[in-house]
């Protein structure tokens, strides 16, 4: 079979495509990969899986694939999320990690993340040497150098050091929790029931099928976190997590969705205003650009290529107080350069506990008088044409100088992983909150990305009012198809 990795692992259909066969295909590339780059003995990797169909079967090949290659091997004995096992392999200084999961895809999906050993994801050029050497060698196994261990309570113990919880428990908030039937399972609600705080959790037992919903923590899965919240007027704030708990979705008390761009906003403004985290600040290109009033002399807003990697690669370059990224994935100085739905939402407690109100609605008021509302959309514009990814290195030749008669100050351009541009942003002129810098505050801006795998643009855009922004999308679709 073609396996082809993406930006994260690789991911398939169950049986047909993840299987077996597959995993030990790849299980026996990684390892071809790992002997590469070391060329010693003594190489260590750790294995976690979530709760989708076969995930633990799969993590018991592959570890014995690794172990057949003279690879020692720690594996996860219980489904864990995936920023579980990058704490792991970061604070015991493992070679590499390996997960399996299909992360927020639907249930009959599965795949395989590889982690390095600073805890994140890999970049590009390491999965590509990985594909490289697929079929190269013969697959060996044996279970000879496998140790099954406990690798979730390390990881509560270090996050339990980064929360104020006396300050959560003073508060008396009440915390309804919607864990998808994910690998987030009752985690949340167990460390803050031990510190007798309020809270307690739907869909809390890792299922196969998640429970007949898709586990991507965004709105329309959330129906029975609303219908909760709805029922019970008692909670202060509803928090989800997705299939491998590494994103967060966020819905005030009164069951309204909290969106991910607003939920962004208020959380890095927490973080480095309030919590006063040193550093700077990264996101993805497609996050509202509303967070550059955030900058100061010390501190930057860095937009990088839409992909968590990215966001990793600026974690372990630079001195990074947070970054985060459209989906609800969020990363944090002194824990790792990963994803962590779990720390993000006990982030999320504790940014309410500390303002004072009883409810998220209650704050989100009072931050939206001093941030203002956020205009922003995003469509998924099917293009089924050949020339796909030839259209934004044409149009970079030729670049607008108006968009919807606004100007076009700046165009950040991205490149794939095969160094092709795939994504344009333009800053158009807008009404800037800092002063001296006409690209912050009130943003206005329109992104295009050609989508690698799929026959797709992903078109995007924040502006003053939700006529700029249909306006932009439209402008967007007709650079596209011009």
């Amino acid at each position: 079979m073609n396996i082809i990795f993406g930006t994260d692992g690789w991911r398939g259909l169950v049986d047909s495509e993840v299987n077996e066969q597959s995993l030990k295909l790849i299980a026996q590339a990684f390892a071809d990969y790992l002997k590469k780059i070391f060329r010693n003995e003594g190489i260590k990797v750790a294995i976690g899986y979530d709760g989708r169909q076969n995930s633990k079967l799969l993590g018991e090949i592959f570890a014995a694939v690794l172990s057949g290659n003279n690879i020692l091997v720690s594996l996860s004995n219980k489904i864990i999320p995936t920023p579980v096992l990058s704490f792991f392999v970061k604070t015991n200084s493992f070679d590499a990690g390996v997960m399996i999961t299909a992360s927020h895809n639907p249930a009959n999906y599965n795949g395989i993340k590889f982690k390095g050993d600073y805890g994140g994801p890999f970049f590009t050029e390491q999965t590509a040497e990985v594909e490289k050497l697929l079929g190269r060698n013969k697959i060996k196994s044996n279970e000879n150098k496998i140790n099954r261990q406990d690798f979730l309570q390390t990881y509560i113990n270090h996050i339990k050091k980064l929360i104020d919880f006396n300050a959560i428990k003073s508060s008396k908030l009440k915390v309804l929790i919607d864990s998808m039937s994910g690998a987030g399972q009752t985690i949340i609600e167990d460390i803050l029931s031990k510190e007798g705080i309020e809270a307690r959790t739907i869909y809390g037992k890792a299922e196969t099928d998640f429970s007949g919903r898709s586990a991507e923590p965004i709105e329309k899965n959330l129906l029975p976190l609303k219908k909760e919240l709805q029922r019970d007027s008692s909670y202060s704030i509803g928090l989800a997590t997705d299939g491998d708990a590494d994103r967060l979705g966020v819905m005030l008390e009164n069951g309204e969705w909290l969106s991910a761009q607003e939920a962004i906003l208020l959380l890095v403004d927490y973080v480095v205003n309030q919590k006063k985290i040193s550093g700077h600040i990264v996101k993805t290109s497609s996050v509202t650009d509303k967070i550059k009033q955030f900058e100061t002399e010390k501190r930057s807003v860095i937009d990088v290529q839409v992909g968590f990697k990215y966001i990793c690669e600026k974690m372990i370059s630079e001195n990074i107080a947070v970054g985060c990224e459209e989906s609800g994935g969020y990363g944090f100085a002194n824990h790792i350069p990963e994803r962590d739905g779990i720390l993000s939402a006990l982030f999320m407690i504790e940014m309410l506990a500390k303002s004072g109100s009883k409810n998220l609605s209650g704050y989100v008021n009072s931050r939206r008088i001093q941030f203002g509302k956020i205009f922003y959309d995003r469509i998924d514009y099917y293009y089924d044409k050949d020339n796909r990814m030839q259209k934004l290195p044409q149009l970079a030749l030729s670049l607008p100088t108006t968009l919807c008669d606004f100007k076009v100050k700046k165009v950040l351009t991205f490149y794939s992983s095969r160094n092709e541009i795939n994504g344009l942003k333009f800053m158009l002129e807008g009404n800037p909150l800092v002063a001296n810098d006409p690209l912050s505050g009130k943003p206005r801006w329109l992104l295009l990305r050609a989508s690698e795998t799929e026959p797709m643009f992903r078109i995007y855009s924040e502006g003053e009012s939700e006529k700029e922004v249909t306006d932009l999308l439209g402008e967007g679709v007709s650079l596209i198809t011009t």
